[in-house]
């Protein structure tokens, strides 16, 4: 290895106490490498090696660990077992002597703090569950979670759980059109929701919102609304339901249902190039067992650990906290405001005071965090952290830098984590227990055959290419929600029987992964995806609007911000007023995060001569980059006259 490139090495004491060097003294294996090959050759002996080192329970045994026989993209995970998420991250925990441990600490943006044990937050979820059932939710039946991070939001995902119900999660900071998409597309029954909550001092009328958006989903028969401000709101007397009152008359007690390891829990939206949100579909058994491995070997929590994630349950890491903390009986921490507010310093202060092991971040929130120019570690105690992690888009060297020693104090390591919404979660990963690099994803993740490919489908040693996996893995969606035509196609379509991605990567000497940014068209800002198709849906919507395009262009602090090219129907024109107004409605529609850094006018957009608007190009030729490739199948290439920065 070449040890000039190395920042951080583990001790001889964290290694032998970690998890998975328990894992491979157990099987009598040596190194990670060799754990890494063995897992990734003999998929069934790890992932039942899995389920046995950390004690996961199933109500009823499965038989056989994979079942590839309908094809590998709709490879099923332990056949004929019986289980459910609740149980193993509730039940269990409540009637046992863990049932006084903390499970879960909450702050607000106004800096009130809240607690709930593994007792009562079962009792709690116990009398939501019930009362979802008198109000007609029924097992297979979808329900949606458009939330702040509250203690509630917990309640929620686990009520859903324990009766085998499918939650659709919702990024609390949409706006309404992407709200009823995605309640629409999974034909949601039930809506959960907050009447607001806070940012940045200022209150955020969430109902209004959701009733927007429920408005345009006559499958909604009741939105269920969280007091969290206690403000006046709207009312629809026939069909809204205060959280507290749903739940007052109802048991503390109720059984969480088993349930097939294949049955569906959550529909998670994630967006595509073209058309609406995908709904990754996954399921009780195989993400069960890849997170909770995730959280145990990658992170190497203990009971003893509290782990924060800035995030929102919008995002798979929101589940990914929820469910991997508590199977392992650790402390989760969640917050509901920002990482400046009141301040720069709330996120140290918040580690210092709730004594925060494992911490999460994205490197969007790193790099406008280190503006301030500050050293957190020097200003709070934060020597209870043991493991930083990160997720969401590739690093560049200074934050990274900053984050592991202004933050990790260089006695920390940083795991950044790689995969997405569909994959359920990782791909590549550090192991707490190797030495790290600079920026790197590590290694592929535990039981996961990954591969880099060059534009022939070739396997690439040196250089960079597109991300493929080769074989399945237990936390893989299962197909797309009522589509499984457009799954095939996104995802298993380029090269027979290998998962594409749509990032780039690339491997250095000692075998060390790196990421280089997405291969196909979504735009990822401050680490939140979207296809833009749904900005350009936004955009077209006004009348004012003939034709748009939306790409993701370089930004120092969020990774990529949105472009907008826009042209004008003919009796219209470009100028500040209409800019202003185009901005604003994606804004309302998508969500603040969503806001285009800038929309150009134009005279028309470069196309194929099937009429296919060719983004790449613009961006290639926004940029001011030679990478554009081929223009033999443009229709029109005048168009890139107009395209500038």
């Amino acid at each position: 290895m070449n040890k000039d490139s190395v920042v951080w090495y583990p001790s001889d004491e964290s290694v032998n106490e970690s998890n998975v060097r328990r894992l491979m003294v157990s099987h009598k294996i040596e190194t990670e490498q060799d754990l890494i090959q063995r897992a990734t050759e003999d998929r069934s002996w790890f992932w039942n090696a899995v389920v046995e080192d950390l004690k996961l329970e199933w109500s009823k045994p499965y038989h056989q660990v994979l079942d590839e026989s309908d094809g590998l993209p709709w490879t099923k995970w332990f056949i004929g077992g019986h289980l459910n998420i609740a149980y193993n991250c509730l039940d269990r925990h409540a009637r046992s002597s863990r049932h006084t441990k903390v499970a879960c600490i909450w702050e607000g943006d106004d800096g009130s703090v809240r607690t709930l044990t593994y007792g009562e937050l079962d009792k709690d979820a116990n009398r939501l569950a019930n009362g979802l059932k008198s109000i007609g939710v029924r097992m297979g039946d979808c329900v949606g979670i458009f939330m702040p991070m509250l203690p509630e939001t917990l309640t929620a995902v686990f009520a859903c759980l324990k009766i085998g119900a499918i939650f659709s999660p919702i990024f609390s900071g949409y706006g309404f059109e992407a709200v009823a998409d995605r309640l629409a597309d999974c034909e949601a029954k039930v809506l959960i929701t907050a009447d607001g909550f806070l940012r940045r001092g200022i209150e955020v009328e969430m109902k209004n919102t959701a009733d927007t958006a429920v408005n345009l989903c006559p499958s909604i028969k009741n939105v269920i609304v969280v007091k969290r401000l206690g403000n006046g709101i709207h009312w629809d007397a026939g069909r809204d339901l205060w959280w507290d009152e749903i739940k007052r008359s109802e048991s503390n007690v109720c059984e969480s249902e088993p349930v097939d390891a294949e049955h569906p829990f959550m529909i998670a939206y994630t967006s595509g190039t073209t058309g609406k949100p995908k709904g990754a579909v996954h399921v009780h058994g195989g993400f069960f067992v890849k997170v909770v491995a995730e959280l145990a070997y990658q992170f190497d929590l203990k009971e003893e650990d509290t782990l924060f994630w800035v995030t929102d349950l919008g995002w798979i890491m929101g589940t990914w906290e929820i469910v991997g903390t508590t199977a392992l009986c650790g402390t989760l921490m969640i917050y509901e405001g920002t990482v400046d507010h009141p301040a720069p310093n709330r996120l140290w202060s918040m580690i210092e005071r709730h004594h925060v092991t494992i911490f999460g971040i994205s490197p969007t929130a790193i790099r406008s965090l280190m503006r301030n120019n500050n050293n957190p570690a020097d200003e709070f105690d934060l020597s209870s952290l043991r493991i930083l992690g990160s997720t969401g888009e590739p690093w560049n060297p200074e934050p990274w830098k900053w984050y592991f020693e202004k933050v990790g104090n260089r006695v920390c390591p940083i795991i950044n984590i790689s995969g997405g919404t569909e994959i359920g979660v990782c791909f590549l990963s550090p192991l707490p227990t190797l030495p790290l690099k600079s920026c790197t994803v590590g290694l592929p993740s535990l039981g996961v055959a990954l591969d880099i490919y060059d534009s022939e489908g070739v396997s690439l040693k040196e250089g960079i290419g597109e991300l493929v996996a080769l074989k399945p893995w237990p936390g893989m969606t299962r197909g797309l929600w009522k589509d499984p035509e457009r799954y095939l196609e996104t995802y298993w379509s380029r090269w027979p029987n290998v998962w594409v991605h749509g990032d780039w990567a690339s491997r250095d000497e000692d075998g060390y992964w790196y990421l280089h940014g997405r291969s196909d068209d979504t735009i990822k800002v401050a680490g939140k995806r979207i296809g833009p198709a749904e900005i350009e849906s936004a955009l077209v919507d006004h009348p004012s609007v003939l034709e748009a395009a939306a790409i993701g262009v370089p930004h120092e602090v969020k990774g990529e911000a949105v472009v907008c090219f826009v042209v004008p129907m003919p009796t219209q024109e470009g100028g500040e007023k209409l800019e202003k107004n185009l901005r604003m409605q994606v804004s309302q529609r998508l969500g603040k995060v969503m806001l285009p850094e800038r929309i150009i006018f134009v005279r028309a957009l470069p196309k194929t001569r099937n009429g296919k608007i060719l983004r790449r190009l613009i961006r290639a030729k926004y940029l001011g980059r030679d990478d554009r490739g081929s223009l033999a199948s443009l229709e029109n290439p005048d168009a890139l006259d107009d395209i500038h920065p």
